[in-house]
């Protein structure tokens, strides 16, 4: 399938000042930008800078930035799942992942990832796509918000809930492991039903736990 990006920006007023929202944004943009220290949940942020710029090369790669002048304080990644992941064995060419989200400490709870989800959902695009995001307790920064695995998974939940995506249910072993794992799932008003069906197949693979 054609992969059409068309870019939105939003403006959002945090009590740290005011914070751009834009994207998908382009390999050649990303680079220009400054990536602020903190955005190190995943890798050192020089290396996740990198990471985020080889994403945005990529046919399917949507990067959406929020940024203070230059800075990128915050983004989001939508790319194929993982070809080690159960989610890429159907080769599904209109099922995305949301890959990763990440705000700086200085602006978390000021809206800035509802922001990253809402301009993400404004490209009409997205309607064509099963986007799916999965959730692990281990990545979410619990000693340094100071919260339990279930209030970081109720806030987690609610900011997804903001782009669209709801709970659904899987057999995944790695997202069974704990209950505070859970996969999130948007389903496009224009996903046709054998997509779905397909889908489906891919959440619960062993039949026997039915």
């Amino acid at each position: 399938m054609e992969h059409v990006k068309t870019y939105y920006q939003m403006e959002l007023k945090t009590p740290n000042g005011s914070v751009i929202i834009e994207g998908p944004i382009s390999s050649v943009e990303l680079e220009a930008l400054d990536f602020h220290e903190d955005l190190k949940a995943f890798r050192q942020a020089s290396d996740q800078h990198q990471a985020l710029i080889e994403i945005a090369r990529l046919p399917e790669g949507r990067i959406i930035v929020a940024r203070e002048n230059n800075l990128v304080i915050g983004y989001v990644t939508y790319v194929y799942p993982d070809p080690l992941e159960r989610w890429s064995e159907g080769k599904m060419d209109n099922l995305i992942e949301l890959g990763a989200i990440e705000v700086i400490p200085a602006f978390r709870s000021a809206g800035v990832g509802k922001g990253l989800l809402k301009v993400s959902m404004m490209d009409d695009a997205m309607e064509d796509y099963i986007i799916i995001t999965t959730e692990y307790y281990w990545h979410w920064d619990l000693k340094g918000t100071g919260l339990d695995v279930w209030e970081y998974r109720k806030i987690m939940e609610k900011m997804m809930n903001s782009g669209g995506l709801v709970w659904y249910a899987t057999d995944d072993p790695e997202i069974s492991s704990h209950p505070a794992n859970c996969l999130m799932v948007r389903i496009g008003s224009r996903v046709d039903t054998a997509s779905i069906q397909q889908f489906d197949s891919l959440r619960f693979m062993n039949r026997w736990m039915y």
